[in-house]
């Protein structure tokens, strides 16, 4: 049995109510009574009785809680004293977080350095539940289990192209005008709640891509993806945030005018119950809460990426990040 599940069983015992105790872990109802009757198979009983005023808990399930309840406190105290507080944060962001997003994460560490590496929305949920990860900066919408979270951006996407493209000079483009256009996107592994919520806007927009690639984290590479597709007859672009373009990169950002305009939204993402990263994720949303980042508001050319940020603090490239590049984008 995982300890994971251990957790979700306590919070049913001690709401007596499925839905509640979703909401308190921050999941959906129907993922937490998956995980029950996950449980309930590999242990070979039943731990609830199940009725439409909520859940009572059996025999058997009262004879788990107090063994249930020593593992879950033995692996937080386990996963303390193996870190050793106070130890570097370990931290990660997703290709493309805001770099002032990216540098809220320094400066809450104080002296203390923390370290950052370059991982996927799903990569950095599942460090997260493991206890491989202190903090993570995500993509949204997506299940992030019984971990806190906390918006600390979210802008409009529009259309990035290369400044060959015939686009380059529109300023604003509709869905319609994408016709004929590849588009350079991502594995929906990597962030499927995000996936799926964008592909649904293009897709509510009447906007079919002739193709989608999946494009490469790096910055240089997808640069250079794009300036490839910018001939008529291999047309590509992207979806990105206005603040994801910086001058003399070669790109153009254009406004999409529609009714339908997806967003991108990142959360930061802890373990409330580890009380020091919980003070440290504190002091990062306090200071995202007072940054005024309109130097990167949206214009059609902006700023450092956050991937600079990390190169400039760490001295060095980012981690390369998770995410097959082999594995299908649509």
């Amino acid at each position: 049995m995982e300890l994971r599940q251990l957790r979700y069983f306590l919070a049913v015992v001690e709401e007596c109510h499925l839905t509640r105790a979703a909401e308190g872990l921050g999941i959906r109802p129907t993922s937490l009574s998956q995980q029950i009757i996950a449980l309930e198979r590999e242990l070979g009983a039943a731990l609830f009785v199940r009725t439409p005023a909520g859940m009572s808990p059996t025999d058997a399930a009262r004879r788990l809680v107090p063994d249930a309840r020593a593992a879950v406190e033995a692996a937080a105290r386990a996963a303390k004293a193996v870190r050793g507080r106070p130890s570097p944060v370990r931290a990660a962001v997703t290709p493309g977080t805001p770099p002032w997003v990216a540098d809220a994460l320094w400066r809450a560490a104080g002296a203390a350095a923390p370290e950052v590496a370059d991982l996927q929305t799903a990569d950095q949920l599942a460090a997260l539940q493991d206890g491989r990860l202190d903090v993570g900066v995500v993509l949204l919408p997506e299940d992030v289990g019984g971990l806190a979270c906390v918006t600390v951006a979210d802008a409009e996407l529009g259309v990035v192209v290369a400044d060959a493209h015939p686009l380059a000079d529109w300023g604003e483009v509709s869905w319609s005008d994408l016709t004929g256009n590849a588009l350079l996107w991502f594995p929906r592994t990597a962030a499927p709640g995000y996936h799926d919520a964008t592909r649904e806007a293009w897709v509510q927009g009447g906007w079919t891509p002739r193709e989608i690639r999946c494009g490469s984290p790096r910055r240089s590479l997808f640069r250079a993806e794009l300036a490839a597709g910018a001939r008529d007859a291999d047309a590509v672009v992207a979806l990105r945030p206005a603040w994801d373009v910086r001058a003399g990169d070669g790109l153009v950002w254009l406004r999409l005018r529609s009714p339908v305009v997806p967003r991108i939204r990142h959360g930061l993402v802890w373990d409330p119950r580890d009380l020091s990263v919980a003070q440290y994720a504190g002091r990062a949303t306090e200071l995202l809460s007072e940054a005024t980042p309109h130097e990167y508001a949206a214009m059609p050319r902006g700023h450092a990426s956050a991937e600079a940020a990390v190169v400039a603090r760490e001295g060095a490239a980012p981690r390369e990040a998770a995410g097959g590049r082999s594995e299908p984008c649509a």
